[in-house]
């Protein structure tokens, strides 16, 4: 205590101060409040403010969402149930045209009884994706997420099973091209080659080849289809007519059963009025009439039940005349063909060069001679008849030797299901598309970079609509005469090549922001060009990407809306098409509220997995 003065000793603490607790108003849910609330007069009056307004529009929505009929048949029904349980008025939701129409909603027109395919290839898609965007599956799995490309539409749109596996033959081509043929003329030679082989077969050698298979497959399975067939033409007729009977006396119960509950409706009516008097056979007469509504809508929906049914059976009894007609008239159309295509070739012989260029008589010069007139105008019909025999043979073939699935035309899709599928594959498509972009557009060659430049920036330089357009109308233009190009598969290629653009300037700023140490890393340690980017750049581009990337595709997800400008019916499009009904004309927001959610519900998973990618990414110290 050297140093120290005898009376200040005493104003010295020898002893620690024991911990004490905090302010009340310093921790747990009243500190939250008051820092984040509550901090000064300003954020607490931007605080009552903010809950008025969140109070306002509760206060209009949840009444809206709750006081709710889900049990009606018509919008008029249904507020007429609103106005009974809660008041004539209270304003609610009828959600009841969701309950009726969410099938419709998600499926569009697809077949009642093959749901269980879209279903299917969804589920097969989030499988073959797993183990890309997650770690800890089986590496097995990967084998599954390179079948998924051909499984997946092999589902969705049927036909023959031939058909994806004839696709994969031209991938298995062209990797054999590229394989052998990269020692003998190098892989800038070899990689044009194979891209060519490989479009050359899917353009002219898959479809011969599969109507060959289901030719040959048709020849031995025709008697026993034929008998088949034979038996359902007999069978269904007689089932068709029973359920017809039983439909006509159903809806002669419900049109007595509406008429007694009219009469019940004005008696309760009535006794409303005299109430007072008659209390207990008013209460009787209401309980009566909602009993007899219960029971008159399980009437309707066995009605509609057996209307269902009956056209199903309907359109299979139709088809299997059809068919049968079919193979019955086989040996005649066979007859045909061989003697129209021998009258063809006969007349092709007599024609004169002169007018064998023509098409139609009445495009011939002036001064033709009349027996060349009757030659082309004989050949034309003769070729006329041929094809209509060969078509014949062909349907006959393809609907008896088609081992696979029913098929499914593009015109019956809608709803989420043509959402998905073309988000999807739009999504899926662009991410490695946008990266060769990318890359292009940083290449040294001048051509590479100038195509890649003036490809990107058209694109992002046209709205969506337009490139939607061009593939709807202005595309067909450009294929050769009765190209049969599915408009959805036109669509979907517009969709990828619009998101890749946006998708290869996102890698691009990631790419840009990576500094040049990375680069000359990889010179360092010996790399070529594409190890240096699998290995080194990529991976660190696009983590740095994730965001944009998400974003992009989030909004090309939402984007799919679009294609209801150009008549294919995704959730808008129904959504209108489901309004056209008389019974639910002038519903609104239940069905836009639920498609809203719906679409809420896939961007908001996509935003989770990216900043759980991010979060799993993060390598920097923290």
């Amino acid at each position: 205590m050297s140093g120290t003065h005898a009376h200040s000793v005493a104003y010295v603490r020898d002893t620690m101060v024991d911990e004490q607790t905090p302010p009340v108003t310093s921790f747990g849910i009243i500190g939250w409040l008051r820092e984040n609330l509550f901090a000064g007069w300003l954020n607490s009056i931007l605080t009552f403010l903010a809950l008025a307004f969140i109070y306002m529009v509760l206060s209009a929505i949840l009444p809206w969402l709750f006081q709710s009929s889900w049990t009606a048949q018509s919008l008029d029904e249904c507020r007429q149930q609103i106005d009974a349980a809660f008041g004539a008025s209270a304003d609610g939701a009828c959600w009841a045209v969701i309950r009726e129409r969410y099938l419709q909603l998600i499926f569009g027109f697809y077949p009642a009884e093959l749901y269980w395919r879209p279903i299917l290839a969804f589920v097969v898609a989030m499988v073959a994706l797993a183990p890309i965007m997650f770690t800890g599956f089986p590496r097995k799995m990967l084998w599954l997420s390179a079948a998924a490309p051909f499984l997946v539409p092999w589902l969705l749109w049927g036909g023959s099973v031939w058909m994806p596996l004839l696709v994969i033959a031209g991938f298995v081509l062209a990797f054999a091209v590229l394989r052998f043929g990269t020692p003998v003329i190098g892989e800038l030679g070899a990689a044009p080659l194979a891209l060519l082989l490989a479009a050359l077969w899917w353009l002219y050698a898959v479809a011969p080849i599969n109507g060959a298979i289901g030719s040959m497959i048709a020849n031995i399975r025709m008697p026993a289809v034929a008998e088949a067939l034979s038996a359902d033409a007999d069978r269904l007729p007689g089932e068709i007519a029973e359920l017809e009977a039983r439909a006509e006396a159903l809806q002669r119960e419900l049109a007595e059963a509406d008429a007694a509950k009219e009469e019940k409706v004005e008696a309760y009516e009535a006794a409303i009025e005299g109430e007072a008097d008659a209390p207990e056979g008013a209460a009787a007469l209401g309980a009566e009439i909602d009993r007899d509504i219960v029971t008159m809508r399980a009437a309707r929906d066995e009605l509609a039940y057996l209307r269902k049914i009956i056209g199903q059976k309907s359109e299979r009894l139709s088809e299997a005349r059809t068919l049968l007609n079919g193979i019955e008239a086989m040996p005649e159309n066979r007859a045909r063909r061989q003697e129209f295509g021998a009258e063809v070739e006969r007349l092709s012989d007599a024609l004169p060069a002169s007018v064998s260029g023509y098409d139609s008589v009445q495009a011939l010069p002036g001064g033709t001679p009349e027996d060349d007139r009757a030659t082309l105008e004989a050949l034309l019909e003769a070729e006329t008849n041929l094809r209509t025999a060969e078509n014949a043979i062909a349907l006959v073939h393809q609907e008896v030797g088609r081992i696979g699935l029913e098929p499914v035309e593009s015109r019956r899709f809608g709803g989420f299901m043509l959402s998905i599928t073309i988000g999807l594959v739009a999504i899926t498509l662009s991410l490695p598309i946008g990266v060769m972009l990318a890359l292009g557009r940083q290449s040294g060659l001048f051509i590479v970079r100038t195509i890649c430049v003036g490809f990107i920036e058209f694109i992002r330089g046209v709205p969506l609509i337009t490139l939607l357009f061009v593939a709807s109308v202005l595309l067909n233009y450009f294929l050769p005469p009765g190209t049969d190009f599915d408009i959805i598969l036109r669509v979907i290629i517009m969709v990828t090549l619009f998101a890749s653009a946006y998708m290869a300037e996102v890698v691009r700023g990631g790419l840009a922001a990576l500094p040049t140490g990375q680069y000359e890393a990889a010179d360092a340690l010996g790399l070529d060009y594409w190890k240096a980017q699998r290995l080194i750049i990529m991976p660190q581009a696009l983590k740095i990407s994730i965001p944009g990337i998400v974003s992009t595709f989030i909004g090309v997800f939402k984007d799919t809306t679009l294609v209801s400008i150009i008549g294919l019916f995704d959730p808008i499009g129904l959504s209108n098409a489901i309004r056209a009904d008389t019974d639910w004309n002038g519903i609104v927001w239940e069905l836009y509220g639920f498609i809203a959610l719906m679409f809420f519900i896939f961007c908001f998973s996509m935003s989770r997995y990216s900043m759980f990618l991010e979060q799993k990414l993060q390598t920097e110290n923290r």
